[in-house]
């Protein structure tokens, strides 16, 4: 007799499972197995995180996280992460006894809204359970096995490594570019500690291949890659407010794509907010192509008490 469904918590030891059903739903997400396992093992602080796994006959078919964002503190925002179900498992009730496990993890934070990514496949599974379409966040691919040209350093240009740089150099510099980034929900700063945790110590953090631009010595812009196996995903790419429209965004992002491709990645994944005009004409003068799009859906909580 087959084992019945369960949603479950999830533990450190799904994480292949999970890496394993995210590339049939999702193939363009870049998180492997060891990076996976910190997430579960390790929730980041502050957040009251939490994943659940759909199983059945002992395979993970379904997956969600949950979690307050510590970004919006202001707004007391929740945040229900990629729930996806394995196209094979649809139509049985897994998608919904998923949210409702995230939904009852959220209840007891005080949240005022929750945001879910979906495709676009999936936005009427969102709009029938309270929540609405708000903007689109484009995915797209670049063949790295044809990259475009190597750049040239202007004068007074240095590409270094993160290998090179102290973390909390970077995280300066990280803050100060991501003030103003764009989204449907206001981002504070993260903080030094928080950062450290979903950047510098992520295990998927390619440093190597990661790259700042320093100008006349003041570090400027930067690329992050992470990477799993030939595949990898530039987590974020910017530059400080005083020195954009030179180019240098463009020019940390070649820098890194080329290290990337030394060390033997084919596959370069990306995405960004359908307002980032920049970023996505910088990708697609890259060569970038679309590959998906993932829709940000909001519900209000009504008070209570």
């Amino acid at each position: 007799m087959a084992a019945p469904d369960l949603v479950r918590t999830a533990r450190p030891d799904d994480a292949a499972g999970v890496v394993a059903l995210r590339a049939v739903v999702h193939p363009y997400l870049v998180r492997g197995v060891e990076s996976t396992r910190q997430m579960i093992s390790e929730p980041p602080p502050g957040e009251e995180w939490t994943a659940f796994v759909a199983e059945v006959d002992s395979t993970v078919v379904g997956w969600v996280s949950a979690y307050r964002n510590v970004r919006t503190s202001a707004t007391g925002s929740g945040e229900i992460a990629m729930l996806h179900v394995h196209p094979g498992h649809r139509g049985r009730g897994l998608g919904t006894a998923l949210l409702d496990a995230a939904l009852d993890h959220l209840a007891p934070l005080n949240l005022h809204r929750l945001r879910t990514w979906v495709s676009v496949d999936s936005l009427r599974f969102a709009e029938k359970r309270g929540f609405a379409p708000s903007r689109a966040l484009r995915y797209a691919l670049l063949d790295l096995r044809t990259p475009p040209p190597a750049p040239a350093l202007p004068a007074g240009v240095r590409t270094p490594a993160l290998t090179k740089l102290e973390p909390r150099r970077l995280y300066e510099a990280f803050a100060a570019a991501s003030a103003d980034e764009p989204g449907d929900v206001a981002s504070d700063a993260l903080s030094y500690e928080h950062w450290c945790y979903e950047v510098w110590n992520n295990v998927g953090l390619d440093r190597h291949a990661s790259t700042a631009v320093e100008v006349d010595g003041e570090l400027v812009a930067f690329s992050l890659v992470k990477r799993d196996g030939e595949r990898m995903w530039s987590d974020m790419t910017a530059t400080l407010p005083a020195y954009r429209g030179r180019g240098l965004a463009r020019l940390a992002k070649l820098a890194a794509l080329h290290r990337a491709r030394t060390a033997g990645v084919t596959r370069a994944y990306t995405s960004n907010d359908e307002a980032n005009a920049p970023m996505l004409a910088i990708n697609a003068r890259l060569g970038y192509r679309p590959v998906a799009t993932l829709w940000s859906c909001l519900r209000d909580v009504p008070a209570t008490g």
